[in-house]
């Protein structure tokens, strides 16, 4: 490790996607004339960016809105995107020699479908806007002082990095082996700041009882809708889009999308439950209508037109529905159970994977408490924060990537035009 210098103008303390585009952003609006650095307590940086999409990194999507967010206000979170939508991404990335492909889902993805290469390509960014990487430096303490702040490393660490300006970029508690394990949220209380008062993983599996029907299904993908009901079954938020049964439970766009809603609903006290519509193109009345009408075609044949036949069979089995009879030989009885199963199956879910898999983190400081124009601090001036550390958390496919490209372009810039033209607070 190549020591940092005991004083700079920027400390960006963080080095993932939101760090690294604080960092390079900076940079490039001091042209050269501001001292900056990226600290990181990680050995290796940009492992979420590497292991993201697969592999592969999903670096935005071709559409972006704050209706795609969830967390602050959507009028808050929109000024920020605002400020760095998809097309100047794109474009970033372009000049940086990362060209986009978009795929069928709207993700956007390097031609090369290698995360390593958005990752060489911000590593080299950074260093050519003259940014100093300094890693494995873990930042545990920031202490406000005359013209700026001081950063410690530990305990031992007496004298520190004395920074004007500090962008926090840590990220959230997701993926924790990567670094973000939630330390950057005690930073930010320590200056003054608030988290919500929960924080789940968001964009994770979640978990089935032990025994569950579901389970069996492993590898059993379906596209469906799921419902988050209150105690009086009113549907609060719905997602439809393919989902997948694992050996705990279900996983697949759909469910990571409702994850969050479902946690925090849960962990606020709220009386919920979830329900999918394995038909969700159908209602009760019609479907019931087509099953009378199916004379001597089984339900299996009509329902394995559009979904798997193992997952058709244990359904049948799991309500004691033979769906290998004919439809001239179900009883209205029988009827009204493979229906009511079909489009209103409840799930009971047992839990969720943790944030050791969650791909996002749901809570965090509150857009409120920050300059929207410039993402600097209400409480403590001179300090910026951007990224997942934020109370945002966006859609599975690329939204926070996006949040982060947006977050991190605001906060490194308006970092370093403080600095050098002293500019007014955009309100």
């Amino acid at each position: 490790m190549i020591p940092p210098p005991p004083r700079v103008d920027i400390a960006v303390v963080g080095s993932g996607a939101a760090g690294l585009m604080a960092a390079i952003q900076a940079g490039r609006a001091s042209n050269g004339a501001l001292s900056i650095v990226a600290l990181d307590g990680a050995t290796k940086l940009g492992a979420k960016i590497l292991i993201a999409g697969g592999g592969r990194c999903n670096v935005t999507h071709h559409a972006v809105d704050a209706s795609d967010f969830a967390g602050s206000t959507r009028p808050a979170i929109h000024k920020v995107l605002a400020r760095f939508d998809v097309q100047e991404t794109t474009r970033f990335f372009q000049e940086l020699g990362v060209t986009l492909k978009r795929e069928e889902t709207g993700k956007l993805f390097p031609v090369t479908d290698r995360a390593q290469t958005v990752l060489d390509a911000l590593l080299s960014a950074a260093e050519s806007a003259g940014v100093r990487l300094v890693y494995p430096w873990r930042v545990t303490r920031i202490e406000p002082a005359p013209d700026g702040f001081v950063l410690f490393r530990d305990e031992a660490d007496a004298s520190g990095i004395h920074a004007r300006r500090v962008v926090l970029a840590t990220g959230g508690k997701s993926v924790p082996k990567t670094g973000s394990d939630g330390q950057g949220y005690a930073l930010a209380q320590s200056l003054g700041h608030s988290v919500t008062p929960h924080l789940v993983p968001g964009l994770v599996p979640l978990l089935l009882p032990q025994g569950h029907w579901l389970r069996s299904l492993s590898g059993v993908s379906f596209t469906g809708r799921v419902e988050l009901r209150n105690e009086t079954g009113r549907v609060l938020i719905s997602f439809t889009g393919p989902m997948l049964c694992a050996h705990f439970g279900l996983t697949g766009p759909a469910i990571m999308d409702m994850s969050r809603y479902y946690l925090l609903a849960r962990q606020e006290g709220a009386r919920v439950q979830l329900q999918v519509s394995l038909l969700p193109e159908r209602t009760v009345t019609d479907l019931d209508v087509a099953l009378q009408r199916l004379g001597g075609e089984t339900p299996l044949a009509f329902m394995r037109k559009r979904l798997p036949e193992r997952l058709v069979r244990a359904l049948g089995d799991s309500v004691h529905v033979a769906v290998g009879d004919s439809g001239a030989q179900f009883t209205r009885e029988s009827r009204t159970k493979l229906v009511r199963s079909l489009l209103e199956m409840p799930l009971p879910i047992a839990g969720d994977r943790g944030f050791k898999v969650a791909e996002v983190t749901a809570g965090g400081v509150p857009l409120s408490e920050l300059h929207l124009g410039t993402l600097e601090s209400r409480r403590t001036p001179g300090l910026h924060i951007c990224g997942e550390i934020c109370d945002v958390d966006g859609r599975i496919g690329g939204f926070n990537f996006q949040w982060a490209w947006a977050s991190g372009k605001v906060a490194g810039v308006s970092a370093a035009q403080a600095l050098t033209s002293r500019l007014p607070h955009d309100q």
